[in-house]
């Protein structure tokens, strides 16, 4: 008989978590486990909970929350027997969206039934573990803010973005690699374990957590006309296509800026020297896996369609300003005409 310990943040995401041990209970295999229910009470208490779980000899501890409870209970697991499994509650759900985990709580369950554990990748930026993406530049600039707003969800997320995107100033990096130095003007520098923020915003389509590299991303300046574009793309998996976005594949590198400032590990920002370093730890952390997900076609969801009609919105609106625009310039040059201007 195996055991599982459940570990629910009360307070991640925008659903109420009451009925989950109720779930748990009616769901959860009880021929193959037998499980307990800790409920998180300050922040950093998962990492406390899932530390003594993993000393106790647990086979699996369960992030019931975002991609902040994961990252705190996964730290703790990280070169232990233990395995981490995730029912996601949260606003983004990055780590689980990448590893096709069903957003349905009983659906999740199911998956924790089949116990299909691989060891898979995790990273390290100054020394602080991330299992999905870190980044500075703009996207760290985003996290803070959504941390400060009190909000959760993706209107708040989007709020965000479309209030500061424009203001936002790019930065140089100094990148140092195992190829080399180089130098980048950014928008933002992202290092991906996993494929994608959350909600299924692909900032790395092509990163995987078992190929014992990580993806580094970066955004070059790009105007409002651009904006749009690169949303969409994305959306579609397709952002590494994208003529602003230029990718490589690395274990380790550095990089400088020109003074400290925000970077952010898993969606949580804080303050860090100028200098970064990221690397990679090969198969360091056991995960529970969805046995089906390389099998499964991910269809544009109710989220992607949203953005998809923002955004098409947004692009018709522009043409028809365009249209405006260019009859108000062919009225003003008749009006000059007419008067011999």
């Amino acid at each position: 008989m195996k055991r599982v310990l459940f570990i629910i943040n009360p307070i991640s995401g925008t659903i109420s978590k009451a009925r989950i041990p109720a779930k748990i209970e009616n769901r959860l295999d009880k021929s193959l486990f037998e499980y307990s229910i800790a409920e998180t009470e300050y922040a950093g208490h998962a990492s406390v909970i899932a530390k003594e779980a993993a000393e106790q000899g647990y086979d699996i501890v369960v992030a019931v929350g975002g991609d902040g409870t994961v990252n705190e209970v996964g730290k703790s697991l990280i070169h232990t027997k233990t395995a981490l499994a995730i029912i996601p509650c949260g606003s983004g759900n990055g780590l689980a969206r990448h590893l096709m985990i069903p957003m349905d709580i009983n659906k999740a369950i199911d998956i924790i039934n089949r116990n299909e554990v691989h060891a898979l990748d995790y990273g390290v930026i100054n020394g602080m573990p991330f299992f999905c993406t870190c980044g500075m530049g703009f996207d760290a600039f985003i996290s803070m803010k959504f941390a400060e707003s009190g909000k959760r969800g993706k209107l708040s997320y989007l709020e965000n973005v479309l209030k500061e995107g424009l203001r936002y100033k790019p930065e140089t990096y100094e990148i140092e690699d195992e190829t080399g130095t180089n130098y980048y003007k950014a928008y933002l520098v992202s290092v991906a374990n996993a494929s994608q923020y959350g909600n299924n915003a692909y900032i790395a389509p092509q990163a995987s957590m078992s190929d014992g590299f990580l993806d580094v991303i970066i955004m070059e300046p790009f105007d409002v006309i651009e904006a749009p574009q690169i949303s969409i793309d994305m959306l579609n998996k397709t952002l590494n296509k994208h003529s602003k976005i230029k990718t490589f594949k690395s274990k380790h590198i550095h990089i400088r800026r020109k003074q400290p400032g925000l970077i952010h590990f898993d969606g949580d920002p804080i303050m860090t020297d100028a200098d970064v370093d990221v690397e990679l730890k090969e198969k360091g952390i056991r995960i529970v896996i969805n046995p089906d997900a390389n099998k499964s076609l991910r269809q544009p969801n109710m989220v992607q369609n949203a953005f998809n009609e923002f955004f098409n919105t947004f692009n018709m609106m522009r043409e028809d300003i365009n249209k405006q625009g260019r009859k108000v310039q062919a009225l003003n040059k008749l009006i000059l005409k007419k008067l011999n201007i």
